[in-house]
């Protein structure tokens, strides 16, 4: 199994002259062979390293790679939808982890969801938007609808009268693509990184 994966990676490399990664002599460009980012002297060079620990390291490394790929070309939008949301509502519950349930206002152990003011369902194109989600306890946002009318008072509270009216009168239409919902994914996690990152210092 090992060989097929390095072996439909290889090429011939067109760039400056590189070190072979078993044997360490600089290789011609015009002569070397490539898999992935690693350049080799010749075939017998690639098997060997092939066959070493770092070798089997950097293959399985291609293969994870390979099948997250191929898992990504199957998913749909809302497949891609669902996971910008969810990396997205972490990054919710993580700003706002030092602040009460937005509509009770009690801050208690149990869980907390990022719960929007305006639903998903109601107005889509300001599901990823900041001032319409906020951390809120499961009580409230599952078995009392959102207890919507709380979360107004505390939300005008919190952000000002002014941008509520704003969530409020925004019936703007809008369309995620999927170029678009992968960039969002990838934004909120990193934020998410960075801001635990920062706050372990």
């Amino acid at each position: 199994m090992a060989l097929p994966t390095l072996t439909y990676r290889i090429s011939i490399v067109q760039t400056k002259n590189r070190k072979c990664s078993y044997c360490k002599k600089k290789v011609p460009a015009e002569s070397a062979l490539r898999s992935g980012l690693r350049a080799f002297c010749c075939m017998e060079h690639l098997m060997a390293f092939a066959k070493s620990d770092a070798g089997k390291a950097v293959i399985q490394k291609a293969i994870r790679q390979d099948t997250k790929e191929q898992l990504d070309r199957m998913k749909t939008r809302s497949n891609w939808l669902s996971e910008a949301q969810t990396a997205f509502n972490a990054w919710i519950r993580w700003r706002d982890r030092d602040k009460p349930c937005i509509s009770c206002g009690r801050d208690h152990q149990g869980q907390y969801h990022a719960g929007h003011y305006r639903t998903t369902a109601a107005a889509s194109h300001i599901r990823f938007h900041g001032w319409n989600v906020h951390k809120q306890c499961a009580p409230c946002n599952n078995q009392k609808s959102g207890n919507i009318v709380e979360y107004r008072i505390n939300l005008v509270r919190r952000i000002g009268e002014e941008k509520v009216r704003w969530i409020e009168e925004n019936n703007e239409t809008r369309r995620y693509d999927v170029e678009y919902l992968k960039r969002l994914k990838r934004v909120f996690q990193k934020k998410l990184r960075i801001s635990k990152k920062l706050f372990d210092k």
